[in-house]
């Protein structure tokens, strides 16, 4: 007797659970703010990464003359995605057919990572006629700071920003359909 009172109470809490969750669902689904923070809290989506390799060769006129030329083969992760922060609330509207449209900002660069195990100076010399100039520590610097740009330009060249935007909305709308929204289109903020 007390087993079978046990066997009904927990499924009277799974039913009461099951019937709290889908009319929490019914209510996100009709409601455009609710929905909207839900996927504000997404934050800074990184749909994307890509590794991107790098050489990069940089030469440098020494004073009074000759020269130091570096080559530095760089390793790099690089991640985009889109800023949910940045939506507001014209930017989650219902069409005439009752369709959802999310109109998502551009996709972006969120960070380039250069990896340090891998990256490494292949080459580096002064003049041979000027073996008494020093080495610049700096021209190491500078190149990895080129390497950067080089790298985010190589990885939107590759298509990493559609990439970012497609999967963007593959995110999205599987969220919107745990909440019930089956029906969701999408536009460009621009």
């Amino acid at each position: 007797m007390l087993f079978l009172c046990t066997v009904c109470l927990v499924l009277a809490l799974i039913g009461l659970i099951y019937f709290n969750r889908a009319d929490r669902q019914l209510n996100l689904a009709s409601n455009p703010p609710a929905l909207l923070l839900q996927i504000q809290k997404m934050n800074e989506l990184v749909t994307v990464k890509y590794s991107v390799q790098k050489v990069i060769g940089l030469e440098e006129q020494k004073q009074p003359f000759g020269t130091e030329k570096l080559l530095l083969i760089v390793q790099a992760k690089v991640g985009a995605g889109i800023d949910m922060g940045r939506l507001q609330k014209i930017d989650l509207n219902r069409d005439a057919k009752g369709a959802y449209v999310v109109r998502l900002p551009e996709a972006q660069i969120l960070y380039v990572a250069i990896d340090e195990r891998e990256t490494k100076v292949w080459d580096r010399q002064v003049t041979w006629w000027t073996p008494w100039v020093p080495f610049n520590i700096d021209l190491e610097r500078k190149a990895r700071v080129l390497a950067t740009e080089e790298i985010k330009k190589s990885a939107i060249g590759m298509g990493i920003l559609s990439d970012a935007r497609r999967q963007a909305e593959v995110a999205i709308r599987n969220l919107l359909q745990v909440f019930g929204v089956t029906d969701i289109g999408f536009r460009s903020a621009t």
